[in-house]
């Protein structure tokens, strides 16, 4: 793993990289927070029948998808343990934590318990299901633009109790 580093490995050539039409000159020498560009990204990819590996499809902007394969993989080795049986599977149901825990990481520093929620569109989004699964599995509040307010630069959600501060929102919008 690690992250890559723009053209410096070599992977994509740079002049592919100064020539795409989303590329913005005016990002270059800026310092993310944390050094972190991209949180996360649904890369599809398909195995070809010749054995090669290929990009079907890259969701590096809003990623959809992951509880679908969370809810089918638990459904498989309920039905059918079998079928994992003598191969190398990989674990998934460990994404929720290891999504909660890179949002927990990005908080704003000095924040030792921070507020995380998923921020959805509402019902009637197509990927409303995997909005309040995500949100259900790691143990955060799902809220609508509704449920937000800013004050002084800061996010609260309103809560019954009152306002809570919000330190990270994950935007599936």
């Amino acid at each position: 793993g690690g992250p890559i580093r723009r053209g410096r490995q070599g992977a994509v050539p740079e002049w592919l990289i100064a020539s795409a039409k989303n590329h913005l000159k005016q990002c270059q020498g800026m310092d993310p927070p944390k050094g972190i560009w991209c949180h996360i990204t649904g890369t599809d990819l398909v195995r070809d029948g010749d054995g090669q590996i290929y990009v079907l499809e890259d969701n590096l902007r809003c990623p959809s998808g992951v509880s679908y394969v969370l809810e089918n993989r638990e459904i498989m080795k309920r039905t059918f343990p079998q079928s994992f049986d003598g191969f190398s599977i990989l674990p998934v149901e460990n994404y929720p934590d290891k999504l909660l825990e890179m949002l927990t990481h990005i908080a704003p520093e000095g924040v030792d318990d921070p507020n995380v929620v998923v921020l959805t569109p509402g019902v009637y989004n197509s990927a409303y299901f995997e909005h309040a699964f995500l949100a259900q599995q790691m143990g955060v509040e799902l809220v609508e633009g509704q449920d937000l307010f800013v004050q002084n630069d800061t996010v609260y959600m309103r809560m019954t109790h009152g306002p809570e501060r919000v330190h990270v929102l994950y935007r599936r919008v």
